[in-house]
């Protein structure tokens, strides 16, 4: 009886289909942002040539506004592509990949916080080192006037921090390649665009530390979905990093 009992054959639980979660849709983050992009290039195209570029301008971070206290443009100029409306329905779709991702992975205020983190603080270092540049006359004092807004400085601190998302055994060979590619852009094209990528990647890497730390190292695989996600990412970045 005893025998009978210890080799009868536990009862197996009915397999049921894993339902799909809708929650994994939403992603306030990335539609409020992806929406203000197209929002805004579709209405810079119904005002003329010579207004767009004033527009432009007076939502630059350049030294010219900087050096005059228009802060305000620090969070403005990450809200215009500054390419025009078809290169913006090019590029926003992939953006759209590469903070989707990073929104479902870090979270909705992780996302905006790393983001502006980097748009910011990359904006504030580049403009520092044009303004010495132009005080040491290494550089002509037009620089000041230059258009710089868009989206890649944030965009780029965003690819930084997704090397917490990725297994260990990934996470230099995307830190590597991403800081190969940056510091190539710099060498070639000797831009301040290009330095302020190379350092708006660095304080993505920074605060993707900071986040493997403080989930202990538990990393959960990505799935299909999110390897395209990150796949349409890489190629913006890759975009952002030669144009």
């Amino acid at each position: 009886m005893i025998d009978s009992m210890v080799l009868a054959p536990a009862p197996q639980r009915p397999v049921t289909a894993r339902r799909f979660r809708w929650s994994a849709l939403w992603l306030p983050a990335t539609y409020s942002y992806v929406g203000v992009l197209m929002a805004v290039a579709v209405a810079l195209t119904m005002v003329s040539a010579p207004r767009e570029t004033r527009i432009l301008l007076h939502a630059s971070t350049n030294l010219h506004n900087l050096t005059n206290g228009r802060f305000g443009t620090l969070f403005s100029s990450a809200f215009l592509v500054g390419e025009g409306a078809a290169t913006a329905f090019l590029i926003v779709p992939m953006l759209a990949c590469l903070l989707a991702l990073a929104e479902r992975r870090l979270g909705a205020v992780k996302l905006v916080h790393t983001f502006f983190v980097g748009h910011i603080g990359a904006t504030v270092l580049v403009a520092l080192g044009l303004w010495v540049a132009v005080q040491s006359q290494l550089v002509p004092g037009s620089i000041a006037m230059v258009q710089d807004v868009g989206v890649s400085y944030g965009s780029m601190t965003v690819v930084g921090a997704l090397v917490a998302v990725l297994p260990p055994h990934r996470r230099w060979v995307w830190a590597g390649t991403w800081l190969s590619f940056a510091l190539g852009g710099v060498v070639l094209w000797h831009t301040f665009t290009n330095v302020g990528h190379f350092l708006a990647l660095c304080l993505g890497l920074g605060i993707g530390r900071l986040t493997i730390r403080r989930q202990g190292g538990v990393v959960r695989p990505l799935n299909v979905p999110e390897y395209v996600m990150l796949a349409g990412g890489s190629i913006f970045a890759c975009l952002m990093l030669l144009g």
